[in-house]
């Protein structure tokens, strides 16, 4: 049977928990709008079934857990005017985030593979988060001029340090122990594992993840722990780059190269909305997000561009930025997307 013939989410019970899988692995389980609606019929089921007393939350395909939402198609509704529908998935894709917030169960999220986008988004609002080696997390909004959104700019700021800001902003790719370290997972798993946690979880006892929970790996990060806080906590965007320009080291530079390439406008938006975020309550946050989506997709051109030189043209780099660069973005414009 072809992936456009089975269900894109597969929702069962067994055992003591209720289970979730994502499906579709041709498009990396990219979220639409079937798949949203699914997981929100799951919820309003399993809250007030005594009998789910856990959901396990899985990705099909052994290459990924979410790599997000499906931009491409919302970049179409957008270049067709079809403001009713991109509204009614990121409205509705959030209520799943704060669905997963207020369920009030343990929510567990089995990451084998990509984590990216909206991906963060249905695993970092409930626990446990687990992760495998082979995990790979990321936030990587600003290259297609988007912003952290799914509840994000609540979890963003939150995380230790300026580390929330670095990946909003550089979109840096977290291995599965490097989750762990940064606060997006809560447990680190082995692979070989997995299968025999999944198996214990289907009794309904969280617990059992002590027995196979192993201690992570260093972080990745650990060395450039302390120029990360140094220069991602400065309070712009163009601070950030002179911050890490005078840091003089390679891995600064790459920072900067990274910073250079995005989307200068997006850069801007997404530190504003993290620094409101450390001050709103979840659902704040979500309704700032939503807001926002408005006016950075349906207003400012680069979300297009954004979305067309990295997905749809595949990596060629984007004709133009509006702004070119993070000199010239006017923050009263910035502010005004919101």
């Amino acid at each position: 049977m072809s992936e456009t013939t089975e269900p894109t989410i597969i929702a069962r019970r067994e055992g003591s928990a209720g289970t979730l899988l994502m499906n579709r692995p041709k498009t990396l389980n990219a979220l639409d709008l079937a798949m949203i609606r699914g997981f929100q019929a799951a919820i309003d089921a399993w809250r007030g079934d005594a009998a789910v007393r856990l959901v396990i939350l899985e990705g099909a395909g052994g290459r990924a857990f979410c790599a997000g939402g499906d931009v491409r198609r919302i970049r179409e509704l957008a270049i067709a005017g079809d403001t009713d529908e991109v509204e009614a998935f990121f409205r509705e894709e959030y209520a799943v985030n704060r669905g997963i917030a207020t369920f009030g169960k343990p929510w567990v999220s089995l990451i084998d593979g990509v984590c990216m986008g909206g991906g963060i988004g249905l695993s970092v609002h409930g626990k446990p988060v687990v992760v495998t080696e082979h995990a790979m997390l990321a936030m990587p909004e600003t290259a297609i001029a988007l912003f952290p959104d799914v509840g994000t700019s609540y979890v963003l700021p939150r995380l230790p340090g300026a580390i929330g800001t670095w990946l909003a902003l550089t979109g840096a790719r977290l291995k599965g122990a490097d989750a762990v370290h940064a606060g997006l997972a809560t447990h680190y798993v082995p692979r070989e594992r997995l299968a025999g946690l999944r198996e214990a979880l289907l009794g309904g006892d969280v617990g059992v993840l002590a027995r196979f929970a192993e201690t992570p790996p260093p972080a990745s990060f650990a060395e450039h722990r302390a120029a990360i806080d140094r220069c991602f906590g400065q309070p712009t965007v163009l601070g950030i780059i002179q911050a890490l320009e005078a840091e003089g080291t390679a891995w600064a530079a790459e920072q900067v190269a990274i910073l250079r390439r995005m989307s200068p406008t997006s850069l801007c938006v997404s530190l504003e909305l993290i620094q409101r975020g450390r001050a709103l309550t979840l659902d704040q946050c979500l309704a700032a997000e939503l807001a926002l989506t408005r006016g950075v997709i349906h207003r400012h051109p680069d979300f297009r561009e954004g979305v067309r030189a990295v997905l749809v043209d595949k990596g060629n780099p984007p004709a133009t930025w509006t702004p070119g660069r993070v000199e010239e973005v006017d923050m009263r414009q910035v502010e005004g997307l919101f």
